[in-house]
């Protein structure tokens, strides 16, 4: 962990000119290349020509990662305070992450179900793995494009440099938004799941609505445990949704409700983990004094 010496030694502007350079990287890496997919035209599978754009465009976020990382080492500047450090516990989080955002995914599907959404098909997953080329290339193409091509920079590098002037949960609403109009591309590339979904459809809207909460969860996972939790998290959710075909308007506010009660465990986990690991005051007593005459 910095030292308070060595955290002084990065300026608040130096701070924020690293947050901006980040930011502009992300959106025009995304944005221009995704541009380009939407200027090609066609869909964005394997072997069409939009297919290469598109998947550069997922990537934006880790090559501003990648740049801020760079320059902060060659200017000799310690890790940001804030960020959370990798451990080897963070791979048993990782698992439990998976396991509790999979399932907050599959309980809102079967309860969307019974509201009126579609029913949970391990056959329709089957079939979405086989169009992807098998089970292995599917969870290879679902961990890189997303989860790896994201998390090292909404949370790994921005998350750092925002909780030096603001809260948590500040930060989680601001970076759901960002990563919400950064996302608004995808809507006009066809193949998409977004473009499947229709930008102003309700489908289209809860979608872009559901990047706070899964913001907001990323966040808690990335608090508790680093980038790898944050890519476990980002991946289970993903993937869980992509599986199960989610694109109704009853099951995807099923999710949105599911995921909250997983940020509020999440959060009351970590809240008493901080306070087990706050420093305990030491009251320091002088030693009584020998009142007996001689």
């Amino acid at each position: 962990m910095p030292t308070t010496h060595q955290a002084a030694a990065v300026s608040p502007a130096r701070r924020r000119a690293d947050l901006i350079l980040f930011m502009v990287l992300a959106f025009g890496v995304s944005w221009a290349s995704w541009g380009a997919a939407i200027a090609i035209g066609g869909p964005a599978k394997n072997g069409e020509p939009t297919y290469a754009p598109f998947l550069l465009g997922a990537f934006g976020p880790l090559i501003g990662a990648l740049v801020i990382r760079i320059r902060r080492r060659r200017r000799g500047e310690p890790v940001p305070p804030h960020a959370v450090r990798y451990r080897p516990s963070a791979w048993l989080w990782a698992l439990l992450l998976i396991a509790l955002s999979a399932g907050a995914v599959l309980v809102a599907a079967v309860i969307g179900h019974a509201a009126g959404g579609p029913a949970v098909s391990w056959t329709d997953a089957k079939d979405v793995m086989n169009d992807m080329g098998g089970p292995a290339a599917f969870l290879v193409s679902m961990i890189v494009s997303g989860p790896l091509s994201e998390e090292p920079g909404w949370r790994g590098t921005a998350y750092p440099r925002m909780r030096a002037t603001m809260g948590p949960f500040r930060i989680a609403l601001i970076l759901g938004v960002v990563w919400a109009v950064w996302h608004l591309p995808l809507f006009f590339i066809d193949g998409t799941v977004q473009n499947g979904l229709g930008l102003f459809t309700p489908s289209g809207v809860l979608f872009v609505a559901s990047n706070v909460p899964m913001a907001m969860l990323v966040t808690c996972a990335y608090q508790r445990a680093g980038v790898v939790a944050a890519i476990a998290t980002h991946f289970a959710v993903n993937t869980t949704m992509v599986l199960l075909d989610v694109d109704t308007p009853v099951t995807q506010a099923m999710i949105i409700g599911t995921q909250l009660i997983v940020v509020a465990l999440l959060l009351a986990i970590n809240g008493r983990a901080d306070r087990a690991a706050a420093p305990v005051a030491v009251v320091r007593t002088r030693p009584a004094q020998d009142r007996t005459r001689v």
